[in-house]
């Protein structure tokens, strides 16, 4: 194996030659632009002038027109799915109009929506869960009645049998002496 690495090299390749017709139009080309410089540069000041007072959006689009990379200068397509993306100053933003809410930040809102409506008719008593604790909140204080009624019965027997002793106790004194 040679000292290059492949075997015969870039000098077997077959060489391509220019038509005389492309060259002639190559020229032509050439010669065209050329003028069109010199015209441009023959321009006097009204021209220059005019062409100031055009608008920005005339210009912006004219640039975007001529600064085509690759093959898009040769090939006039339009595709519909190529969006030209368009930068937007912070003065032209809009900021108070509607705006469209994301998945999650509807989800969200009517999350809350839902739960606000829940706690208000829970406050009326009229979900089940408000219901079972109304009737659990009527068990318990019924049971509290009954304890207290209880405790102040209790209380009265103490007291009645406390007098009663009481009186017992002041007659067997009165009977001693």
């Amino acid at each position: 194996m040679p000292k290059g690495g492949r075997k015969g090299g870039h000098k077997g390749r077959m060489r391509t030659y220019t038509s005389p017709e492309e060259i002639d139009a190559q020229m032509k080309a050439e010669k065209e632009r050329k003028k069109e410089e010199e015209e441009g540069a023959a321009l006097n000041d009204s021209q220059v002038e005019e062409k100031a007072a055009k608008s920005d959006s005339e210009d912006s689009e004219e640039d975007s027109s001529q600064k085509r990379k690759g093959v898009e200068g040769l090939i006039d397509i339009e595709n519909p799915n190529r969006v030209a993306q368009k930068t937007k100053k912070v003065t032209e933003l809009e900021l108070e109009g509607p705006r469209q809410l994301s998945r999650r930040e509807r989800e969200e809102i009517e999350k809350q929506k839902a739960k606000e409506r829940y706690m208000k008719m829970h406050l009326a008593g009229k979900t089940d869960q408000a219901k079972a604790d109304l009737a659990r909140l009527a068990i318990i204080k019924k049971q509290r009645e009954d304890a207290a009624r209880k405790k102040e019965e209790e209380r009265k027997a103490k007291e009645a049998a406390a007098a009663a002793a009481a009186a017992a106790k002041g007659l067997h004194t009165l009977c001693l002496k």
